[in-house]
């Protein structure tokens, strides 16, 4: 797009502050881009005379006399702003002056013309509002869209190129803000003066008044996405500036997604928000994520969000039962040790970092009914915790797998709450194991209903909300269909969960294809896919080439 070739150096500007940049007006390195000329103009305007927002200096010819705009904080603890780029504007002054001596308007549509714009506006100390751009027909006033462009001519006498239409959010906006005067930017000051009586309207920066920063709005964060450079983002983030806000450049909608976002956020800590975008939206979803993100604590691999930023790659066991899986066949440091070296088997393979896990059984399947009768034996918290923990410190990921018997999934994982509170932990449920009343162990396929499911769901994503902690993984065993019933219904709505229904079909490889293909097929939409590896029942045990050939994608491979 024209636009972003234009504003991309100084969208770089405003995004990391107003430092004296030196420009290149050819490639300083390989795939560097020559500057624009409009981009030029503005890195200029920045440099010469001030070195930072609140440095500028003033022509001694104006008054000594100062005057500051008089900032305010949003209403709203968290908000989400969208719309056009003068609808943008326009909430960012709104939200954030109460008034302001001087206001700077710019044409969106011209490039060069908005570069300096938010120049003059740093300089000033004044919000930047836009006009909006007219398509054509009849113009405010009677005028058709031909004859608002051959009005709309700059002060150097060039066309102003698509037609700046001064609407009334805008005339009502500049008002509000009482300013004593008004600088026009890619426009004739006639143009907007007229629409604008009563209220001083220039178009030489040096008739505007003296002013000096406004009281800074530190304690509010300003959030835009990282690849934005567009009108609305520039004129926000200028404004932004102005006010003394902090401005955070976040990688896609979600802050909890981008390390770099996190650790600002957690630098930062806001007392509020305000984002720009639809994207960051719902507000109470951000607000949410927000409370997560300026904690600062990250998963294996950077960020707080697990799919698909890393590939988990797992033993299976319990720790000194080998006949269980591959994590009970040494010790706790070997098993650290045996884990890493599987991982590493599949970075080459994968696009994203992987993550060496633990996936401990728990709870154990047994043949006897116990004390409780309820054929499931229950590892202490205590037994566990050292797996746990050196896991965790050695930046690994833990899932506790809950084989239930007859037992109450939900109150089973509750007794591991301690253990589910630490952000690198999380839960898997087998429902091969699950019994119903009269159901004896190896007897059957076990099964569970999605009722059962989705409580266990309900409560762990409100464990994660209440403790602030990064997405917590819950992943379901699969090998036959009929063991989670009514699958389709499966609660997938909860942002604080990445829910992952898990491959455990054994045999050949063509017949794990078979389990496989029919696993993906009925899972219901907003799940990731993990697959399982068998030492001794697979014939033969794939490669990890082979295992990474699948669709949909993994996000989890575990060995036993």
């Amino acid at each position: 797009m024209p636009w972003r070739d234009a504003c991309d150096e100084w969208a770089a500007l405003v995004l990391h502050g107003c430092r004296v940049l030196r420009l290149r007006t050819d490639r300083g390195r390989a795939g560097m881009p020559r500057a624009a000329g409009a981009v030029l103009v503005v890195m200029g305007a920045v440099a010469v005379g001030t070195t930072s927002c609140a440095g500028a200096a003033r022509h001694d010819q104006q008054a000594h006399v100062r005057l500051a705009g008089r900032t305010r904080l949003p209403a709203s603890a968290t908000s989400v702003l969208t719309g056009g780029a003068d609808v943008v504007a326009e909430g960012v002054a709104q939200r954030l002056f109460a008034s302001a001596p001087v206001v700077v308007v710019a044409n969106p549509n011209r490039p060069a013309d908005l570069a300096v714009a938010a120049s003059q506006s740093l300089r000033a100390h004044a919000p930047l509002l836009l006009t909006s751009a007219w398509s054509g027909g009849a113009a405010p006033g009677g005028k058709t869209a031909t004859a608002s462009r051959a009005a709309a001519r700059t002060a150097s006498g060039h066309s102003s190129g698509p037609a700046a239409v001064v609407s009334a959010m805008l005339r009502a906006q500049i008002r509000a803000l009482n300013p004593r005067a008004v600088l026009a930017v890619g426009m004739a000051g006639s143009l907007l003066a007229a629409q604008l009586p009563g209220i001083r309207v220039v178009t030489d920066p040096a008739m505007l008044p003296a002013t000096k920063a406004p009281a800074s709005l530190s304690h509010l964060v300003v959030l835009v996405h990282h690849s934005d450079s567009d009108a609305a983002t520039l004129a926000a983030v200028t404004t932004a500036r102005v006010a003394g806000a902090r401005v955070i450049a976040v990688r896609g909608d979600d802050p909890r997604a981008d390390p770099a976002a996190i650790a600002a956020l957690a630098a930062a800590r806001p007392r509020q928000v305000l984002a720009i975008g639809a994207g960051f939206g719902p507000a109470g979803r951000l607000a949410s994520r927000m409370t997560v993100a300026e904690t600062g604590v990250q998963l294996p691999g950077g960020g707080q969000i697990l799919f698909p930023m890393r590939l988990l790659v797992a033993l299976y066991g319990h720790p000194g039962a080998p006949a269980l899986g591959a994590l009970g066949q040494q010790g706790l440091q070997a098993s650290i040790a045996r884990a890493r070296h599987v991982a590493a088997t599949y970075r080459a393979l994968s696009s994203v970092p992987v993550i060496p896990a633990f996936e401990i059984i728990a709870t154990i399947a047994q043949a006897r009914p116990g004390k409780d009768g309820d054929y499931s034996y229950v590892s202490t918290v205590t037994s566990l915790y050292p797996w746990v923990l050196r896991a965790t410190a050695a930046g690994m990921y833990v899932i506790l797998d809950l084989q239930a018997g007859r037992a109450s999934l939900l109150a089973q994982a509750r007794r591991y709450q301690s253990l589910l509170k630490l952000p690198h932990v999380g839960l898997a449920l087998d429902p091969e194991w699950k019994l119903a009343p009269r159901q004896l162990p190896l007897r059957q396929i076990g099964s569970v209903s999605i009722n059962e499911v989705n409580t266990v769901i309900r409560w762990l994503a409100g464990l994660t909300a209440r403790y602030q902690l990064p997405q917590k993984l819950l992943v379901l065993h699969q090998f036959r269909l009929s063991m989670i019933r009514n699958e389709q219904q499966l609660d997938t709505r909860h942002d604080d969960l990445a829910i992952l229904i898990h491959m455990d079909g054994q045999g050949t490889p063509a017949e794990k294809q078979q389990t496989w293909e029919a696993i993906a097929r009925a899972a219901p939409a907003g799940v990731f896919f993990g697959w399982k590896n068998f030492y001794a029942k697979d014939h033969p045990m794939m490669s990890p080439h082979q295992t990474m050939a699948r669709t949909p994608q993994l996000s989890m491979i575990s060995y036993q």
